[in-house]
């Protein structure tokens, strides 16, 4: 799916990056929870967090590498404990993506990570797929559920807990894997992905954030992935590039997280670019916005002033995730359209 699209003003693309429609397909509802809320939820149920207040916490958020952010990203989310924390954390995050202009959030949560703690599966699912219906109905923004299976977990681990979800089929519509990449291969979850696919779910897969180009080959015919998470070491393997691009397998690419986990300390280097330049169906999403320092919109307009990508790559990014989206063609027809609209306005406000 390409376009060329009108001229834009230099400095028109910021205000452009945010009013242009768009869809966001990494984020991590756990990693959504602000300090504010943790803080707030802990006072609900009697938890002492260890740090003094939402400011101390934020200044904590400070990483070397993925290990070191999940460290702190578990910890956090121990002060989820019922449906409605569930519910008043993805209501907080899908107000915020409305405002933002995403049309539809395809958003991962992890199960393992609560019921670990004896928090029950349909606690989780309940709360985030009411906050979900209620969004719909109240903010036009549509968004899907992806469960995760924690890949530094054993695949026996990542079976159980899919027995557990399939009373709550209706409200997911896929698989992922996230978690530790380094030393935790998709070979790992080879079986368990394919009970997936005989489940008609979507594949999903983090794969080639910090770990090889190897992973993604692995994802892609191991796991049979239809898009890959991160994906941004694509660009040190030829071959893989050229498969890639060929069969528009799209990449959920991540900047400020990127920047934040040291993957690209600069983000000037970023490998986005040169994917765009290549072919591939890239996107631009959040990660762990309340951890790596802001939303879509944050993620846009610090790539784009790092490396100086203009409004024919907006279009691209944006089109990309409507492209990459998990709906109907009427939907994603609709989310185009009124791409084009916004990118015409802005053209007259450049003339």
């Amino acid at each position: 799916m390409t376009a060329r699209v009108p001229p834009v003003a230099a400095d028109r693309l910021p205000a452009l990056l945010a009013a242009m429609p768009k869809a966001e397909l990494h984020m991590h509802i756990e990693g959504s929870l602000e300090p504010e809320m943790a803080f707030a939820l802990a006072a609900r149920h009697g938890i002492a967090l260890p740090y003094a207040d939402s400011a101390a916490l934020r200044r904590a958020y400070a990483f070397g590498d993925l290990q070191s952010f999940l460290d702190l990203y578990y910890q956090g989310a121990a002060v989820l404990r019922t449906e409605q924390d569930f519910y008043e954390l993805a209501r907080a995050y899908l107000a915020r993506a409305a405002t933002e202009n995403v049309v539809h959030a395809e958003i991962f949560f992890d199960p393992q990570t609560h019921t670990a703690r004896g928090v029950p599966m349909a606690t989780v699912i309940r709360g985030l797929a009411r906050a979900g219906d209620e969004a719909r109905r109240e903010r036009g923004i549509s968004s899907a559920l992806i469960l995760c299976f924690l890949r530094h977990l054993s695949e026996r681990e990542a079976f159980e807990t899919l027995e557990q979800a399939l009373p709550f089929r209706d409200a997911f519509i896929g698989v992922g894997l996230d978690s530790s990449e380094r030393g935790h291969p998709p070979e790992k979850f080879a079986r368990v992905f394919a009970r997936c696919r005989e489940l008609d779910l979507h594949i999903v897969a983090h794969a080639g954030e910090e770990g090889p180009p190897a992973y993604i080959w692995a994802a892609l015919d191991v796991l049979k992935a239809e898009r890959i998470d991160h994906g941004v070491q694509a660009v040190h393997d030829a071959a893989l590039m050229q498969r890639l691009a060929r069969e528009r397998v799209p990449l959920t690419v991540c900047p400020l997280s990127n920047q934040k986990l040291q993957v690209f300390p600069d983000l000037a280097r970023h490998s986005l670019p040169q994917l765009l330049a290549g072919g591939l169906c890239a996107t631009v999403n959040s990660d762990d916005p309340a951890y790596f320092g802001g939303y879509v919109n944050a993620n846009f307009q610090a790539l784009f002033a790092a490396t100086g990508l203009d409004a024919q790559a907006a279009w691209q990014l944006a089109a990309n995730s409507f492209e990459a989206s998990f709906v109907d063609a009427s939907a994603k027809q609709r989310w185009l359209d009124r791409l084009n609209e916004s990118f015409e306005r802005a053209h007259d406000a450049s003339a």
